[in-house]
C-alpha cells in the first residue's frame, strides 16, 4: 500500500513521537510505501538506510502564535494530502483530512476537564476564551462528525468512551489499538553496567531506591504531585526526571521541599532504557494521558509501575502484581503511599508477570490489528469503485 502518515512533529522524543517512528519502520519491514508528512523532521536513533526509505514531505506552518501554527497545519497537510493519490490517509494529529484518525492525544474537551484539578479559577475562565483552544475544539468536533473519517482508532478502552461520550461516534466506528512496545530494547545484557554508569553520573549513591519519571510536559504528567510525595519518603529515595520542559519552577520546589539534591534533571534522552534500568520504579501521575507509552517501557524493564486511573495505560497494571493505581493524581499522600506498595513487590514475580502481558502488547499483535483497519478500507474502497 502507498501510506501517508500525518504528525506535526516526527522525532524521537516524546511517547506519541516514538510510536510513530517505530510504526513507520515496521510499515516499511512489511514493504509498505510510506510516506510522511510533519512539520518537523528528527531521527538520530533511525539508521540511515532506513530513514533513506521513507517519502518526507516538509509542511510548512505559520510561526508565532500557537493557533496559527495549528490552523496553518491542518490546511498546508490537507492541501498536500491532495497533491498525490494515498491508499490509506493515518493521520496522528488534529487535521481536516484522512481515512483514519488515531487519537493518541485523546480527546482535548476531556483534557480541558481534566485540567481544571489543577488549574487556578482564573485560568479556567481565560481557557475558554483562549483562541487556541477553541481552534483545537472546533477541528476535534470536525473529525469527529460522521462523514470526515472512516475509522477511528483509540489506544485505550477509556479513550473509546471519551470519545463515545463526548461526541456521539458509534461505537463500532473505533478500533481499540493498544500500543506496543520492543521488548527486548528494554532487556540489556548490560543492565548492571548501565545501572552504574547513569548512577554514577548523577552523583546517586548505588544504595539507594531511585524513581523514574520520564515524560515531556511536567504540568500535565503530575510532576510536582510526584515531588511532593517524594518529600514524604525516605531520604535515601533520589528521583530522575528525563523530558522536556523548563525545570527552573521545579528546581525552586525541590528546593522549597528540601529534596534539592535528590531530584536530578537530565532532558529528553535518546537511551531511555538505560535510565530504566538504572532506577527501581517507575512513577507517573499524570493529570491526563490516553496511554502512556512510558508505562509499558517501564513494564518491559521489568519495573512496578506506579501511574494515575485517568492514564489509559493502567488497564495493564494489575495491582498487587505489576504497579498499583493513583485514583487522586494530585494527592501527594496517596502516591508516596502506593510508591511504597510498589517497592515492596517481588521482582523477580513482576518480570514472570510482565513478560507474559506483554504479548499482547507486542509489535506483532498490533502490526496484525491495524493491518486488518487498512485491508477492511482498501476493501470497502473496491466495493465502493
Amino acid at each position: 500500500m502507498k501510506i501517508a502518515l500525518v504528525r506535526e512533529k516526527y522525532t524521537d522524543f516524546g511517547g506519541a513521537e516514538r510510536y510513530l517512528a517505530n510504526l513507520a519502520e515496521h510499515l516499511l519491514m512489511s514493504g509498505h510505501e510510506v510516506h510522511i508528512f510533519a512539520h518537523e523532521w528528527n531521527s538520530r536513533g533511525m539508521k540511515h538506510s532506513e530513514a533513506s526509505r521513507f517519502h518526507v514531505h516538509k509542511v510548512p506552518v505559520i510561526r508565532g502564535l500557537s493557533v496559527l501554527k495549528v490552523i496553518s497545519f491542518a490546511i498546508n497537510v490537507r492541501r498536500l494530502l491532495k497533491q498525490e493519490q494515498f491508499d490509506i490517509i493515518h493521520s496522528f494529529e488534529r487535521t481536516l483530512y484522512q481515512d483514519v484518525y488515531r487519537a493518541g492525544d485523546g480527546c482535548h474537551r476531556e483534557w480541558l476537564l481534566q485540567r481544571r484539578q489543577i488549574d487556578p479559577w482564573y485560568k479556567r475562565i481565560s481557557i475558554r476564551l483562549n483562541p487556541l483552544h477553541i481552534v483545537l475544539l472546533a477541528i476535534e468536533r470536525r473529525i469527529f462528525k460522521d462523514g470526515n473519517y472512516r475509522m477511528i482508532i483509540a489506544n485505550s478502552d477509556r479513550g473509546k468512551r471519551e470519545i463515545v461520550h463526548h461526541y456521539g461516534v458509534p461505537s463500532e466506528r473505533i478500533t481499540v489499538i493498544y500500543n506496543a512496545v520492543d521488548q527486548d530494547r528494554y532487556i540489556l545484557n548490560d543492565s548492571d553496567e548501565a545501572r552504574t554508569q547513569i548512577r554514577k553520573s548523577l552523583a546517586i549513591p548505588s544504595t539507594d531506591r531511585v524513581l523514574l519519571f520520564v515524560g515531556s510536559g511536567f504540568r500535565r504528567k503530575g510532576l510536582r504531585a510526584t515531588m511532593q510525595a517524594l518529600s514524604e519518603l525516605d531520604s535515601t529515595m533520589r528521583l530522575i526526571v528525563v523530558g522536556k520542559d523548563r525545570v527552573r519552577s521545579y528546581r525552586k520546589l525541590a528546593e522549597a521541599l528540601g529534596i534539592k539534591n535528590r531530584v536530578h534533571f537530565t532532558g529528553p534522552v535518546v537511551d531511555t532504557e538505560r535510565y530504566y534500568n538504572a532506577s527501581d520504579l517507575f512513577i507517573f501521575p499524570t493529570i491526563y494521558e490516553p496511554f502512556s507509552n512510558v508505562c509499558l517501557e517501564a513494564m518491559a524493564a521489568g519495573l512496578p509501575v506506579v501511574t494515575s486511573m485517568i492514564n489509559g495505560a493502567s488497564e495493564a497494571v494489575t495491582e498487587g502484581e505489576n504497579g498499583f493505581i493513583v485514583k487522586n493524581p494530585v494527592d501527594a499522600h496517596e502516591i508516596a503511599r502506593k510508591i511504597q506498595e510498589g517497592l515492596g513487590l517481588s521482582r523477580a514475580s513482576l518480570r514472570e508477570f510482565n513478560s507474559e502481558l506483554l504479548k499482547k502488547f507486542s509489535w506483532k499483535q498490533h502490526m496484525e490489528k491495524l493491518s486488518k483497519v487498512y485491508e477492511d478500507l482498501m476493501w470497502k474502497n473496491r466495493q465502493n469503485a
